[in-house]
């Protein structure tokens, strides 16, 4: 393990470690165990099957964004993104993110600039469109203007999280605005102008350092901008951003119908199928954060603090998130492992950043 994955590790665990324990503090462990054994776990087999089957929708809208760069089929882009999606749920920072462009490369002769641009885009929909969902469902839920929830040491209330909407709003237009500038051809001229202008910083230097920067750092930058840019191709067929599109909106009510599936068979998770939308978004925001491999800590967090929304007491929340988080996680990882054994990927050579 390198001196930054081994970093990275620590702190997820760190933050991972402090929320599990501001969740369940004040759940005593025989009262967990007790609820854990009322949940009747038939309800498990449609919820998987649900969840799994968004899967299915984000390797077509992989291959959708693709499309512009390299057409590739559907077991071409299913097998990288769920050996991706294991990765994130068994090694620290998120390397998933990463492996999927790595494979791709090794099998398809995508360069892992362009096909790490399409994971970015993917990636830019499922925030957009989760932002859109929050705004949504909290102008459709009534939450009591008085609630006011303790938790992690903290005071948190309607505003609160209204509050934590908008700014999420901004910071997504903002990222959606900056990685798509990228492909305009006017923004990436002068991106490049300023990059092919880094020697004269080294204005003291002779010519032939001046030389070397500008070809061991300058060039390949802007090599790696052109082929970044090019994962932006679908901003040039509308038809692919509107199917995208569609197959996004189809996996979060899909993820969303999962959890309510499985709340079926959960004592006293009485919440609507739109309220437990709001769940799933708000625990999305949680794990949005550094966290332990597999996001265990914040998931439960962002769970229970949701469902304090709602009025569900910490022990059933507690109950039902811990469970719903495992049978999220198990499946894909299970999925992933096979992927990685029929595409033959070697996972430790993905945990290598040096080959990334």
């Amino acid at each position: 393990m390198n001196r930054n994955t081994a970093i990275s590790l620590f702190i997820g665990t760190a933050i991972s470690v402090a929320a599990l324990y501001f969740a369940f503090r004040n759940i005593p462990l025989d009262d967990l165990l007790i609820y854990l054994s009322s949940i009747n776990y038939f309800w498990i087999i449609p919820a998987v099957a649900v969840s799994l089957s968004t899967f299915l929708i984000r390797a077509l809208r992989w291959q959708s964004i693709l499309e512009p760069v390299r057409k590739i089929s559907f077991i071409q882009a299913f097998h990288p993104l769920m050996t991706g999606f294991m990765l994130n749920c068994i090694l620290p920072g998120r390397i998933g993110e990463a492996a999927r462009p790595v494979i791709l490369m090794k099998n398809e002769n995508v360069p892992f600039s362009t096909g790490m641009a399409t994971v970015a885009v993917d990636r830019i929909f499922d925030i957009v469109f989760l932002i859109i969902l929050f705004m949504a469902i909290m102008a459709g839920i009534r939450i009591d203007p008085d609630l006011v929830v303790d938790f992690g040491g903290y005071r948190l209330n309607n505003a609160d999280l209204i509050t934590a909407g908008k700014n999420l709003a901004g910071t997504g237009a903002i990222i959606v605005a900056g990685s798509f500038l990228l492909f305009f051809g006017k923004t990436r001229k002068y991106i490049g102008f300023i990059i092919m202008k880094l020697p004269v910083v080294f204005f003291f230097a002779d010519s032939s350092f001046k030389k070397k920067i500008e070809n061991k750092i300058s060039l390949p930058a802007l090599h790696i901008l052109e082929n970044f840019s090019n994962g932006f191709l679908l901003i040039k067929h509308p038809r692919t951003i509107l199917i995208s599109s569609c197959y996004t909106l189809a996996i979060w009510i899909l993820t969303a119908f999962s959890y309510y599936l499985f709340a079926l068979g959960c004592p006293g998770i009485n919440l609507s199928f739109m309220e437990l939308t709001a769940v799933m978004i708000i625990v999305c925001f949680f794990i949005a954060l550094p966290s332990a491999p597999g996001y265990w800590g914040l998931w439960e967090a962002g769970g229970i603090f949701a469902m304090s929304l709602f009025g569900v007491s910490a022990k059933e929340a507690a109950g039902f998130t811990l469970t719903n988080h495992a049978i999220q996680m198990v499946p894909v990882i299970i999925t992933g492992l096979v992927s990685a054994i029929i595409t033959g990927v070697n996972i430790g050579s993905l945990n290598n950043s040096d080959k990334i």
